[in-house]
């Protein structure tokens, strides 16, 4: 074992790695015993594909299969017995795909809409979905659950008047309706309604209740079980755990201090599904970790099993029988291996198939949990990697770099699963924090809401105090501390720059610097993302002006590094070129990167190769390593 200085340790997690292995799969569904997923490959710039176990790509290259509504986009395409329906990325329309001819027919007319969110209303021969409608304006589009008849292609508006809609769910017998909305300037893990809604034999609405959600109470997931009772998840308790109704009201079926959702980002999001009238296979996250387990609904009790897994996503369940349980399928990753289709039956999780690709766990940093006091007095949470490899070591008068990582959202989360881009600089001998500040998800609602007004001060206060805490302990070198972060998180790097002197340099990755700016030009969706985070504008503008790096240049004394799409419509490229002028403008070293094909994150091969070089050698250059 060599003592090579931290940085420039040799290791074969290279940025190529990170995309010739990085082909991320979601979004499993099972029709019978055909198994879909959904491919984006960044090999084929980024193209997105249904791809049959059985049978392989449904559609050949350039098709590629994604949903554009609300920028995030989310599923984008749902497996049936009648067809599988999907979004097609060129033209936003759906179509479906029919196996036994394996050919496609569009079912919607072009134009200026986007769909997703798909529900089979079999006893009317319809498809149910969320439309995004930008004819009119396409700041401010509309949103609407709408019902498309299959045989004569007539759509139909079913409900509409709300901001957001999410989650069109039919129950067994065709019925009932239950779906989510909510209303500006709430986000979807703020406040929600769940609505039951009684339908007539034609399919139309008659009558409606709220029958959970409002003020202060985030709802996520409504399924009906193959019995007809409606479940759905409430951080009413504090934590989101998961509640059947009744006539009576709701009644939770498993009350434990564990998140079972995340936030709602994107459409289509699953984190339990029934294997039998009474007995559900769901995940959960305690402490920023993911479990699996049973929960039985008659007697409110959780099981878990016990697996490697560290974290769980696009969950979906096949119910079978009572006397022979369902099937349920996942993306799951391990500390050693990165998300890959796992199935569980009969009490057993295991992955579908052998690794993709196998890694020497020598070269493998393991996350730490820390739990660590703040400058305000309150404690936030992280994971700490040791640099890692095999032939090297930290040499014994040296300490390493250390690189801070902010999650975008911000209110998202950090997980402990195999992560390449954390690998590839702890490979190399730099040490990581990646924080779960406060505002992210994982511990409660009240945790999620210390960030609300504060954003910008409360998240900046603990990336600094994880800094503090681990130079306290002598881990890393106070002297050669960075810090990254993208979108959101690129904005909690830039006011850490601007209003602390904790870093020395830092990486923005299609970040904000003008909270204004923000405010004044982003999408539907985000549009008052920042009363809550920030307060009501323009009502607060010297709030934001306080707390925008961009107005405070002269704070800024540390060289930094932008990275950004220039067809991001979510953050445009116009705060980061701002940034770079004004600091240009002081002397002070800015590089700035731009990829003309990309939009918010970088999706296709090249670019994220030549993104995450371009920062290795722009902190080595810095900490006078070249």
């Amino acid at each position: 074992m060599t003592n090579t200085r931290c940085g420039h340790w040799p290791t074969t997690i290279s940025a190529e790695l990170l995309t010739t292995q990085g082909v991320r799969l979601s979004d499993p569904q099972a029709v019978g015993d055909t198994l879909y997923w959904l491919e984006t490959r960044p090999q084929e710039k980024g193209r997105s594909v249904i791809v049959c176990a059985q049978g392989g790509d449904l559609l050949p290259a350039p098709h590629s299969i994604r949903t554009r509504i609300q920028e995030y986009g989310g599923t984008p395409y749902l497996a049936t017995h009648a067809g599988i329906f999907y979004v097609l990325d060129a033209d936003q329309r759906i179509y479906v795909y029919e196996p036994s001819t394996k050919t496609s027919r569009a079912l919607t007319a072009e134009g200026a809409w986007r769909y997703a969110d798909f529900c089979v209303d079999p006893q009317r021969n319809r498809l149910l979905a969320v439309r995004e409608d930008c004819s009119r304006d396409s700041h401010n589009p509309r949103s609407d659950i709408i019902a498309l008849d299959l045989d004569s292609l007539q759509l139909d508006v079913l409900v509409s008047g709300a901001d957001f809609y999410s989650n069109p769910r039919l129950s067994p017998n065709g019925q009932q309706l239950s779906f989510l909305r909510w209303d500006h300037p709430n986000m979807p893990w703020d406040n929600t309604e769940c609505v039951l809604a009684d339908l007539n034999s034609q399919g139309s609405i008659v009558r409606s209740q709220v029958i959970a959600g409002g003020s202060g109470e985030s709802v996520f997931q409504p399924q009906w079980s193959p019995a007809g009772e409606l479940l759905f998840v409430s951080d009413r308790s504090n934590w989101w755990n998961i509640y059947r109704w009744n006539d009576t009201g709701a009644e939770a079926i498993c009350t434990l201090d564990a998140e079972f959702a995340t936030p709602q980002w994107v459409f289509g999001m699953s984190t339990y599904g029934f294997l039998s009238a009474t007995t559900l296979f769901c995940c959960f996250s305690q402490a920023g970790v993911w479990q699996v387990g049973l929960i039985d609904v008659e007697h409110k009790t959780l099981q878990p099993i016990e697996t490697p897994l560290r974290d769980i996503s696009s969950l979906w369940c096949r119910p079978g029988s009572e006397s022979a349980q369902g099937r349920a399928w996942f993306l799951g990753a391990t500390a050693t291996q990165g998300a890959q289709l796992w199935h569980y039956h009969a009490g057993t999780c295991a992955p579908l198939n052998e690794n993709r690709f196998a890694l020497d766990s020598r070269y493998l940093s393991q996350a730490q949990a820390i739990t660590f006091p703040t400058r305000d007095g309150e404690v936030a949470h992280g994971f700490f990697y040791t640099p890692t490899n095999a032939n090297h070591s930290v040499a014994p008068d040296e300490l390493p770099p250390l690189l801070v990582m902010c999650h975008g959202g911000p209110t998202g989360a950090t997980e402990t699963s195999l992560n390449l881009k954390i690998q590839f600089w702890t490979s190399r001998g730099f040490a990581v924090l990646d924080v779960n500040y406060r505002g992210s998800t994982g511990y409660g609602r009240q945790y999620r809401d210390r960030l609300k007004h504060y954003w910008g001060i409360t998240d900046v206060i603990d990336v600094c105090s994880g800094v503090d805490y681990l130079v306290a302990q002598q881990r890393i070198d106070k002297d050669k501390v960075a810090i990254r972060g993208s979108s959101a998180g690129g904005y909690t790097v830039l006011a850490a720059l601007t209003f602390s002197d904790t870093f020395k340099a830092g990486a923005s990755l299609y970040g904000i610097g003008d909270l204004e700016a923000l405010a004044r030009d982003t999408h539907k969706f985000e549009a008052h993302y920042l009363d809550s985070l920030v307060g009501e504008y323009p009502a607060e503008q010297a709030t934001y002006r306080a707390r925008s790096p961009i107005h405070h240049i002269d704070q800024l004394n540390c060289p930094v590094i932008f990275l950004q799409g220039l067809q991001d419509k979510v953050v445009p490229p116009a705060q980061a070129e701002a940034m770079v002028t004004a600091l240009q403008q002081k002397g002070i070293m800015a590089h700035y990167i731009t990829f003309e094909e990309e939009g918010h994150g970088f999706r296709q091969a090249h670019n994220i190769q030549r993104a995450l070089n371009e920062e290795l050698a722009f902190y080595l250059t810095l900490f006078g390593e070249t």
